[in-house]
């Protein structure tokens, strides 16, 4: 069965087509010499890319319209191109028997222009794999490059993924591990940015956004995340994750960072940060509505593209404005090790 995300379907949006497995992947010696994962793919030579089959960079295997290429993650993303269009594409692999809990919250959100669409999904016997569409570098990487963004640009980009946030808190849904990473490029211009990743989220039962779960990066987790033994509210950390990359966008550094995790909590439970002087004064106002310690304090993710904020940001600077800017020295991005260090509360 198929469905396409480009068909009259509109709660799916998405292809899917079953196929079933030849033998079991553990007798691939190599993802090259694998069997096709199905009986009624086209090439009779096409290998399975499976945990047990190595992929190796010049591997390839052929799963229904795709070719996929070399793994970017431990088997389980790998690079693909379609075979009649030679369109590029990312294809992630669940087991079959988790898949749908995997893929939940792209089946139930609305399709957006800020978050990435499932193309297309193929069910194998042990595998599902899914196809999306290929990102041009992520906005962590980009921060990494330009340091800090001038006021104009961190609102247009800023104001993308606000969009995307706000669109799944409506849609029933919370990202949790919300962070610069999630964001990747759907142009090579680096102007339209969609979220990239839905995996992680959580499909809220009503109205009620209460999580009890420890989820999160260390550098964007809410105070109440790491001071509540019980619930919180998960669109309001969701919304002090906004407040941590527009911080980061506008300063070119986490406004919580040390490289101790103990200490880096610390400061996130006091919640003390300052604002450099080069930052507007609307925008310090934003982020300070964002990085409220106490949750129900902060704007909600639909509120935040009302503030005035993003409006100024558009206009052009005054002279004085600009000498300041130009004389403030640009800091160095610092986003490695808080990203990557796992969340321990």
């Amino acid at each position: 069965m198929s469905v396409n995300a480009r068909t009259a379907i509109p709660i799916l949006r998405w292809r899917q087509k079953r196929v079933e497995a030849d033998e079991p992947a553990a007798k691939c010696p190599r993802l090259s010499d694998c069997p096709p994962d199905s009986a009624d793919l086209p090439s009779p030579a096409s290998p399975c890319p499976t945990e047990s089959c190595p992929s190796g960079s010049q591997a390839s295997a052929r799963i229904g319209d795709y070719i996929l290429l070399q793994s970017l993650e431990r088997d389980k993303v790998f690079r693909a191109i379609g075979s009649h269009t030679g369109e590029e594409f990312v294809c992630k692999v669940f087991d079959i028997k988790s898949y749908r809990d995997e893929i939940g919250p792209y089946l139930q959100i609305p399709a957006h222009e800020n978050i990435t669409a499932i193309e297309e999904i193929i069910l194998g016997e042990r595998r599902c794999y899914v196809f999306l569409g290929k990102g041009h570098g992520d906005m962590h990487l980009y921060m990494r490059s330009c340091k800090r963004l001038d006021e104009e640009e961190a609102a247009r980009l800023f104001r993308q993924i606000v969009s995307a946030v706000a669109h799944c808190h409506s849609s029933g849904i919370v990202l949790r591990d919300l962070k610069l990473r999630k964001f990747v490029f759907a142009d090579k211009q680096s102007t339209r940015l969609r979220l990239e990743s839905l995996e992680d989220a959580h499909i809220l039962k009503g109205k009620d956004d209460s999580l009890s779960d420890k989820h999160g990066c260390p550098a964007y987790v809410s105070p109440e995340i790491l001071n509540t033994s019980g619930c919180y509210s998960g669109k309001a950390a969701d919304v002090w994750s906004l407040g941590v990359m527009l911080y980061t966008l506008l300063v070119g550094r986490y406004p919580f960072h040390d490289s101790d995790p103990s200490a880096l909590f610390s400061k996130i439970r006091r919640g003390h940060f300052c604002i450099p002087d080069s930052v507007s004064p609307k925008a310090k106002c934003l982020i300070r509505s964002l990085l409220r310690r106490d949750p129900p304090e902060r704007l909600a993710a639909g509120e935040i593209l009302l503030h005035p904020w993003f409006r100024a940001a558009c206009q052009p600077l005054q002279p004085d404005q600009e000498s300041l800017n130009s004389d403030q020295t640009v800091p160095e991005f610092e986003g490695d090790g808080q990203e990557d260090h796992p969340l321990s509360c």
